[in-house]
């Protein structure tokens, strides 16, 4: 009976709460289905039924407390899926897009678990290419534009200071004994003023594990990489072997650091972006280079155009991709679109188009893609 009491007097005291307090909760989330066609994947053209492509699905809930002083707790917790199956992304994790807790106040909020890093935060939206049907990420996502998370991290990001926005995260390894491998750290800051915006990350991941670690030919289609084969082709038929579909390219180090910019000129928003990304690992050092640029033109109020073009370097290879799209707002929160992503490879690479498809037999990929997507 006492334990009965007790916890009575415990759900009351939650539900009520201080006087002072009021909190609130949101659900929300994104869901993106639609048609791709792919010139070469693995060999052949195919026609597939793909989602989470132009923003990932998600369901999400966050929400905030006030605590008085000018201080609040908040929280997110966000999962993503596949529409097509019902599955679990991130490793089907739970909450595997995004789940943290903290504190915030007139400095800034101080968050605990889960997270999005720099990379994608203050540089991601100057990746215009990507705003077309979503596969324009840049070569293999190897500087982490397209939303890759930082697990078991304290995040820490300032509020807006005459437009300066700075932050700051260390991501534990939580290894016994090993503090430093699969640790990682990121910093970054954006500014805007009027109709110009710009960004900056350096994050740094030591020995990268589970969803970070590195599958070079499923990711940019090269055989080699820091001097070791990573892929092998039978001379009798052609076909590639990945030598790590299965396990981790285990790297040393990948550091990271991007910039990007945009400016507002009436209906034009005009971006670049640059990103270095160094891997070191068997003794030796390899450094990938991003050069983007591109534009939104805004035709109308529901209307708009995207086009963007990448140059990559890596190893003595590059790339070249362009990214044309459109889409038509119905609604305020529903979209349909259409977008065709283009890559060509240098000698010797297969082209993969956003780590999205299989390789290429050739050194051209191309995809098609009609959407909808559907915020609420």
């Amino acid at each position: 009976m006492k334990k009965q009491v007790l916890a009575a007097g415990v759900a009351c005291a939650v539900v009520a709460g201080p006087a002072f307090a009021q909190s609130s909760v949101s659900l929300y989330g994104i869901i993106d289905a639609g048609i791709t066609y792919v010139s070469n994947t693995g060999g052949a053209h195919a026609w597939l039924f793909d989602d989470g492509v132009s923003y990932g699905n998600r369901l999400g809930f966050m929400g905030e407390e006030d605590l008085g002083g000018g201080n609040k707790a908040v929280f997110k917790l966000e999962n993503g899926f596949r529409l097509g199956t019902g599955k679990l992304n991130q490793g089907g994790a739970l909450f595997g897009r995004q789940a943290y807790v903290g504190l915030g106040n007139e400095w800034g909020t101080l968050t605990f678990g889960n997270q999005y890093d720099f990379a994608f935060d203050f540089t991601e939206a100057f990746n215009v290419s990507a705003f077309a049907s979503g596969y324009g990420v840049h070569q293999g996502d190897f500087d982490r534009q397209s939303g890759d998370r930082l697990q078991n991290a304290v995040k820490f990001v300032s509020n807006s200071y005459h437009g300066l926005v700075v932050g700051g995260m260390y991501s534990f390894s939580n290894t016994a004994g090993d503090f430093h491998d699969g640790s990682a750290w990121s910093v970054g800051s954006t500014y805007s003023i009027g109709d110009f915006s710009a960004g900056g990350n350096y994050t740094r991941l030591n020995k990268p594990q589970g969803l970070a670690a590195v599958d070079p030919y499923a990711q940019i289609g090269v055989s080699t990489m820091l001097g070791q084969t990573v892929a092998t082709v039978d001379p009798q038929t052609g076909a590639v072997t990945d030598l790590y579909a299965d396990k981790p390219f285990q790297v040393d180090s990948q550091s990271i650091f991007g910039i990007g910019a945009s400016y507002v000129f009436g209906k034009l928003t005009v971006s670049g972006d640059f990103t270095n990304t160094t891997m070191k690992g068997y003794g030796q050092s390899s450094t990938m280079r991003v050069y983007e640029a591109g534009g939104i033109y805004q035709l109308s109020a529901p209307l708009s155009f995207v086009a963007g073009y990448q140059y990559t370097t890596f190893e003595g290879h590059h790339w070249h991709e362009v990214a044309l799209g459109t889409h038509y707002l119905l609604s305020k929160r529903t979209d349909i679109y259409a977008a065709v992503d283009w890559l060509r490879a240098s000698n010797g690479v297969d082209a993969v188009i956003g780590y999205s498809f299989e390789p290429s037999s050739s050194r051209t990929q191309t995809a098609a893609r009609v959407g909808i997507r559907h915020n609420f």
